[in-house]
C-alpha cells in the first residue's frame, strides 16, 4: 500500500503584470521577468535593487532591540581584558556563529574561549555544568549563540557565579526571558529590526556590524590591530543561514548572495578542505551545495559526537589540520548516513501504520534510535507523509527527540499545548526538540495527535506543487535558465521557480538502483530527470503534464540545459 498523498497543483505566479516592461528595462528573458514581477518586484528600480542585493541594503544593526546594551557590554569586556566565552549550539548555525564572533573578538584583541555542548551528553542549549566550568576558567562574560532564549535558570546560575550573559538567538521567544545583560532576538516584542527571520549567525553578524562601528569610532583599530573584514566573514554567514533553512528574503537574501561569493573564493583552510571532501568544485557555489553537501558534514560532527570539531575546522589556519578534520567529518557523515538509512526504514514502517489508523500528527519512538539523527529522519517522514512528525530516540527511561512540521502547523505551539507530557522542549514553527520520559510517550502521542487533528484539515494534508506558470517548450532556453539564476539564491521563502508544461507522450526510461529515477526526453530533445520518480514512467506513455524547474546539468563538466521534475500527472487530471 502506498500511503503517499497525491499532490495538488497550485498556480502562484499571478498574471505577471509588468513583466514585459521589466524585461525591457533590465534586459531579462521574459520568463525571468515574469517570475520577478509575480513575486512583487514589478517596479524596475526596485527589481534592480533586488537583483543587485547590495550590502548597503542591510538594515541598521542598532534597530535591533538590545543591540546598544550588547555592544556596550562587549566593548567593556575588551577594554578590561575580561575573558569572554562564546557558547554556541552544535548545529551549523551555532558552529558558524561561534567561529564568527570568536574570530572577530580575537582580531579586536579579546581574550576568548569557545564552548560547544556535546549533543548526546549535555543536550541542547546552556547547561549549568558548562556554566560552572567556564566560571572556574575565569570567564566574566558569556555570549550564548543560537540558544539561551529559554535559559532562565542557567543565566541565573551564571550571574550567581559572577558571569554576565548576552543572549544571541532567533528561536521562539517565551513568556519569561532570562535576566541577561542583553538579548538579541528579532522576534522579541518591541524589536524594530525589519528582517525578523534571521538565523543565529545572521543575528551574530548584525551584532558585529554594530560592534565594529562602535570600536572604529572609539579608535580601537590601529595598523598593528587592523579592522576585521566583515565581508570576508560572510562565508560563515551563508553557511549557517542556508543550513538553518530560514527564508532567503530581506537581509538573509543579501547576506547569502554575498556569502556564496565568499565561499567560492574563501581563504579559510577548513572551508576549502570541506569543499574538497564534499565534491564542491571551484567556482560558483550554490545554496543547494550548502544544504546537501557542506552543511551535513559540519552537522555530522555534532550529531554523532563532538561538534567542537566543526568549530576547529572553520577556525584553523593550518592546512594540514584542516584537511585532517575535513576527512574526519566526511567519514562521520558517511556513518550518519548509514544510521539514517536504518532508522528511516523503521520510522517509515511505523509512520505508515499510524497513517493507516488515521493519525494526522505522527509521534514515533524506539529504543536505540540515535538522538543525533532523529531530526533528519523526522524531516524525511514529514515530507513523505505530509504530516507533522516528532521522532524520539530512547535510552532507557528517557528519550530525546526532534520534530519537523508542514505548512499550516505551528510545531512549537503544538508542543506547548502538549507540554504537560514533556520534560523539556524548544524550537520554532517548523522545527523543535523535546526531552520526554519513556512512560509519557503514549499520552504525549495521544495529545499531539488530537492537537494535529483539530488544527489540520484534509486539504492541509495534501502536499502542494506550486507552479509559477505554464510554458511552452520553446520558452525553455539557455538564456532563460541563465537569467533565472540571477534571481537566486533560492531557498526557503524564495523557492526556485517551478513551471508546468503539457506534453505528448515522451521518451521515458528508469535509471539508478532499483529503477528509482526517471529520465525523460521531451519532443525537441530537451532532457529531464525526476529523482525518486521511476514509478511514474507509465504516465509518459499518454499525454501528460509535467511540473519542473529549469537549470543546467554540469555533472560531467559539460553544461546542458535540463529540467528537474517536481511532479507528473495525466493530462486528463487537469
Amino acid at each position: 500500500m502506498d500511503e503517499r498523498p497525491g499532490k495538488r497543483w497550485i498556480e502562484v505566479g499571478g498574471d505577471g503584470a509588468g513583466a514585459a516592461e521589466l524585461a525591457g528595462a533590465l534586459g531579462l528573458h521574459p520568463l525571468a521577468a515574469r517570475v520577478l514581477a509575480s513575486r512583487g518586484h514589478a517596479d524596475p528600480a526596485e527589481a534592480r535593487l533586488f537583483l543587485e542585493a547590495p550590502l548597503s541594503g542591510l538594515p541598521d544593526p542598532f534597530s535591533m532591540k538590545g543591540m546598544a546594551a550588547a555592544v556596550a557590554r562587549l566593548v567593556a569586556a575588551l577594554e578590561r581584558g575580561e575573558k569572554i566565552a562564546t557558547y554556541g549550539d552544535y548545529d551549523v548555525d551555532g558552529v558558524t556563529s561561534t567561529v564568527l564572533l570568536s574570530s572577530f573578538l580575537r582580531a579586536a584583541g579579546g581574550d576568548v574561549v569557545t564552548y560547544t555542548p556535546h549533543r548526546l551528553v549535555e543536550g541542547y542549549g546552556l547547561n549549568t555544568g558548562a556554566v560552572q566550568k567556564l566560571a572556574a576558567q575565569g570567564v566574566k562574560l558569556l555570549v550564548s549563540l543560537d540558544c539561551g532564549i529559554t535559559s532562565v535558570e542557567e543565566v541565573r546560575a551564571a550571574s550567581a557565579l559572577g558571569v554576565e550573559t548576552v543572549v544571541v538567538d532567533h528561536h521562539t521567544v517565551p513568556v519569561e526571558l532570562p535576566a541577561a545583560v542583553a538579548i538579541l532576538n528579532p522576534h522579541q516584542p518591541g524589536c524594530g529590526y525589519p528582517s525578523k527571520e534571521l538565523s543565529a549567525v545572521g543575528v551574530t553578524f548584525t551584532l558585529l556590524m554594530a560592534l565594529r562601528r562602535t570600536l572604529r569610532e572609539a579608535g580601537r583599530f590601529t595598523p598593528a590591530r587592523p579592522e576585521p573584514n566583515l565581508r570576508a566573514m560572510l562565508d560563515l554567514v551563508a553557511l549557517g543561514t542556508v543550513a538553518d533553512v530560514v527564508p532567503l528574503t530581506g537581509a538573509n537574501r543579501i547576506l547569502v548572495r554575498h556569502g556564496l561569493a565568499e565561499i567560492a573564493t574563501t581563504r579559510r583552510p577548513g572551508l576549502r578542505a570541506l569543499k574538497r571532501v564534499a565534491g564542491v568544485a571551484e567556482g560558483v557555489v550554490t545554496a543547494g551545495q550548502i544544504g546537501f553537501r557542506l552543511g551535513p558534514r559540519i552537522n555530522a560532527a555534532g550529531r554523532l559526537d563532538d561538534a567542537g570539531r566543526g568549530v576547529r575546522l572553520l577556525s584553523t589556519l593550518d592546512e594540514a589540520e584542516a584537511s585532517a578534520l575535513a576527512d574526519e567529518l566526511d567519514r562521520e557523515n558517511q556513518s550518519r548516513q548509514e544510521i539514517e538509512r536504518r532508522m528511516l526504514a523503521e520510522a517509515l514502517d511505523d509512520a505508515a501504520a499510524a497513517v493507516r489508523r488515521g493519525a494526522v500528527g505522527l509521534v514515533l519512538g524506539r529504543e536505540g534510535w540515535h538522538a543525533g539523527v532523529v531530526g533528519i529522519v523526522a524531516a524525511r517522514v514529514a515530507e513523505r507523509f505530509h504530516r507533522p512528525a516528532v521522532l524520539v530516540g530512547f535510552d532507557g527511561a528517557e528519550g530525546k527527540g526532534s520534530g519537523r512540521s508542514i505548512e499550516g502547523f505551528h510545531l512549537y505551539d503544538a508542543l506547548a499545548a502538549c507540554s504537560g507530557h514533556l520534560l523539556r522542549f524548544g524550537g520554532h514553527r517548523h522545527a523543535a526538540g523535546v526531552t520526554i520520559a519513556a512512560t509519557a510517550l503514549e499520552p504525549f502521542r495521544a495529545a499531539f495527535e488530537a492537537h494535529a487533528a483539530a488544527a489540520l484539515s484534509a486539504d492541509d494534508l495534501l502536499p502542494r506543487c506550486r507552479v509559477d506558470g505554464w510554458v511552452a517548450e520553446s520558452d525553455l532556453t539557455a538564456r532563460a535558465a541563465e537569467d533565472l539564476e540571477k534571481l537566486g539564491p533560492y531557498g526557503a521563502g524564495h523557492p526556485e521557480p517551478v513551471f508546468a508544461m503539457r506534453s505528448r507522450p515522451g521518451k521515458a526510461r528508469t535509471v539508478g538502483a532499483g529503477a528509482a529515477h526517471l529520465k525523460l526526453t521531451f519532443g525537441k530533445g530537451l532532457g529531464a530527470i525526476g529523482f525518486s520518480m521511476g514509478d511514474r514512467a507509465g504516465l509518459c506513455q499518454a499525454p501528460f503534464e509535467a511540473a519542473f524547474t529549469l537549470g543546467f546539468d554540469d555533472w560531467d563538466g559539460t553544461r546542458r540545459l535540463q529540467l528537474k521534475l517536481k511532479d507528473l500527472r495525466a493530462a486528463s487530471d487537469a
